[in-house]
């Protein structure tokens, strides 16, 4: 009998559960897994916290922007009395009793940080069988004792909403006014009555911004996306890209004009940033907006054995996370046969060729949005688990619709799943997919 593969997980945000959560359903292959956790509780990002410096992103007021019947984890709905968008103190508390009902936690050892992961490789005797390599992972507690220990398989679980992207904005020691990223950002009513340009206007932006103009803050909402067209609080109003700061303090925007601000808030997003792992050993570039080649976006094509789970944008988390976890453990356990390494290699490389061909900017090639069902399909297919529902991509994108036509007001909405293929809306009014 084949020995029991030991995998380490990198964080216990929702990715980690996950992983976790699906080796401990096959332990007749994979020991327990040990869940390297560096704060003192379970969630990630969704684990809010008042204190300036805190390591997650969530604010106060953050309610969902998908609906739990979309975001849930396939095989742990959240409990049907909940509306369909909930504050984050909800889905905190899902991710615990997720955590419990799956006897997660006695496997996580928090407060302790991972220094290094190392691969260590070992030469097959037979030429054309592929190295093996095993990982010597490193990790300190809180008293800064370090620990040495191996395993088959990591996965990254890690997250990237804690590392803040801020753009170079020339002339920036000019600003006389408040500086700070979203990561920073925890309620409105510091900002009362001020003037705040919000620079970026994806999901952050505009809800802070919506939030702002809610405690009579004047807002700017600088973007150089096509405008919103959904109605917007009248303390709002559009603006272009801010380009630089004048002599005088004023912010200048791309279409010449200027803006006098006493706030000026990056909504700007995040980086990656793996300070565990050295990218060029894995044969991995790691940018600030993107990590390449990663085979299936999933591992670096040298290193079957390491997986960096949701490292993609804009896709439905929980679902991606339980479609990845599923494909990463078949591909351990044999189930899933890779091509060759080389083949990897070019398929990770001409994934990304083919989005630039498609003129998507080199910061935005980890976007999935309209790929992304697609892509679960082909891992379900592939590592033959079932499929997601098609009820959740139709409710998915019935409520990006309606996000785009009505930002203030469509989580008041309700949602019910009716088996797999359709949904209806609370006031009964039913759709399919």
């Amino acid at each position: 009998m084949a020995p029991l593969r030991r995998v380490a997980v990198v964080g216990a945000g929702a990715a980690g559960l996950c992983a976790a959560k699906h080796i401990l359903s096959r332990l007749d292959r994979f020991a327990p897994p040990v869940v390297f956790e560096i704060g003192d509780s379970v969630g990630g990002t969704w684990c809010y916290e008042e204190r300036a410096g805190a390591r997650s992103s969530m604010y106060r007021d953050l309610r969902t922007n998908l609906p739990k019947e979309v975001m849930m984890f396939p095989d742990f709905p959240f409990e049907s009395q909940l509306s369909s968008f909930l504050p984050h103190q909800e889905v905190q508390r899902y991710l615990e009793k997720y955590c419990q009902k799956y006897n997660v936690l006695p496997h996580i050892r928090f407060n302790t940080m991972v220094e290094q992961v190392k691969p260590v490789v070992t030469q097959k005797e037979e030429e054309e069988e592929e190295e093996e390599t095993t990982w010597e992972v490193t990790s300190s507690d809180p008293s800064g004792r370090q620990t040495t220990e191996a395993f088959d398989s990591v996965f990254v679980c890690s997250g990237h909403y804690s590392d803040p992207h801020v753009p170079h904005i020339p002339g920036m020691d000019r600003f006389k006014g408040t500086v700070l990223h979203s990561h920073s950002y925890k309620c409105a009513e510091p900002f009362s009555g001020q003037s705040v340009v919000v620079l970026g206007a994806r999901a952050s932006g505009l809800d802070i911004s919506i939030e702002l103009a809610g405690v009579g803050a004047q807002v700017t909402l600088s973007h150089g996306q096509p405008p919103l067209t959904c109605a917007l609080p009248a303390g709002i109003h559009q603006s272009s890209p801010v380009v630089s700061v004048e002599e005088d303090g004023s912010l200048r925007l791309q279409d010449g004009s200027t803006v006098a601000a006493e706030v000026l808030m990056f909504c700007t997003g995040y980086r990656y940033r793996f300070p565990f792992l050295d990218g060029p050993q894995l044969g991995l570039q790691v940018e600030d907006q993107l990590v390449a080649p990663l085979y299936r976006f999933l591992m670096p094509p040298a290193f079957p054995s390491l997986f960096f789970i949701g490292v993609c944008k804009l896709i439905c988390p929980f679902p991606n996370f339980h479609c990845q976890v599923q494909f990463s453990l078949a591909v351990l356990d044999g189930s899933v046969s890779l091509p060759p390494r080389a083949q990897r290699e070019a398929e990770a490389r001409r994934a990304l060729r083919e989005k630039e061909e498609r003129g998507v900017q080199r910061r935005h090639l980890l976007v999935l949005q309209d790929d992304q069902w697609e892509y679960y399909a082909a891992l379900a297919r592939a590592a033959g688990f079932p499929p997601l529902a098609p009820a959740v991509r139709s409710l998915y994108e019935e409520v990006w619709r309606r996000r785009r036509e009505d930002s203030q007001s469509y989580r008041g909405r309700n949602y019910r799943m009716i088996g797999d293929e359709r949904w209806e809306q609370v006031d009964g009014h039913v759709n399919s997919s």
